[in-house]
């Protein structure tokens, strides 16, 4: 029986880590060795954009700064925005070492750690994970479970299967149309993203992603119900948190005004103006 002590968190985060490293580095070596099909060289591209965030932690004047700066930055490391009014222009896709380098920055923001020390917390209030016990060191445990969730989850779906499958791992805020057919593109983005090359194909990262990580969690979960249906409803559960995460990046300028947070706010359209056929 697999059981974890008191230092089996930390040790399992550094293992997972250097498996990440090394998935990474092989991973970055093969595309750097094997033309893809679609690839052209930089010359052949047709002028793409990187358009600025709508907001950062440098355009906010208010009180608790640093903390306001860090929560509003985390839901638009993976997001862009699309411009309906200028087909023609196409934002910027993502190479192997810049979607490793969006892993990374994801993963870093201290937001995350926070998220998951609350996040255990509640788990241990609710006795989830009960072969961890409690006390200190069954917190310990739950601790480094879920960050060993979230990171390898975000690894598997921001790096490896987007590489693998040539996809865009970023959220693609629409910002124009009436509340409706922006939350049907929120919600759809769980079965529909964009190719490297632009096209709207399956979201082939989220669903091999979610999958390889709920039967990775199996590992370090002692307690998971085994079998095909709990893995099912895990899987489910998955797709609909990330579901919800979309549609939070979709609002998440209502969301700012409504809770009338002084940012100052970057106009999209203009954004578009001022970075044609540069890429990033």
């Amino acid at each position: 029986m697999f059981v974890m002590n008191s230092s089996t968190g930390l040790s399992l985060f550094r293992t997972l880590a250097l498996v990440l490293l090394f998935e990474s580095q092989l991973v970055l070596s093969q595309t750097n060795l094997v033309t893809l099909p679609n690839q052209t060289s930089d010359e052949d591209r047709s002028p793409c954009i990187r358009p600025a965030p709508l907001f950062s932690a440098e355009d906010y004047d208010g009180p608790f700064n640093k903390v306001v700066g860090y929560l509003s930055r985390k839901p638009e490391i993976k997001t862009v925005h699309q411009h309906l009014r200028r087909p023609g222009l196409s934002v910027c896709s993502l190479t192997a070492p810049e979607k490793f380098r969006l892993f990374v920055t994801n993963n870093v923001e201290p937001v995350t750690f926070v998220a998951t020390a609350f996040n255990s917390g509640l788990a241990q209030a609710q006795n989830q994970d009960r072969m961890f016990g409690q006390g200190a060191d069954g917190y310990a445990k739950r601790y480094g479970a879920a960050l060993t969730d979230d990171v390898a989850g975000d690894f598997l779906h921001t790096f490896l299967f987007s590489v693998i499958s040539r996809q865009d791992p970023r959220y693609y805020r629409q910002l124009e149309g009436s509340t409706t057919t922006r939350l049907s593109h929120a919600l759809s983005h769980v079965l529909v993203a964009k190719a490297d090359s632009g096209a709207k194909i399956f979201n082939f990262p989220e669903w091999m992603g979610t999958t390889s990580m709920v039967f990775l969690s199996n590992v370090y979960h002692p307690g998971n119900a085994q079998g095909l249906r709990p893995a099912a409803r895990r899987i489910g559960v998955n797709i609909a948190t990330d579901a919800a995460s979309d549609v939070v990046r979709e609002f998440w300028p209502e969301i700012v005004r409504k809770l009338k947070l002084p940012f100052k706010e970057h106009d999209h359209q203009q954004a578009y103006t001022g970075n044609e056929g540069k890429r990033y």
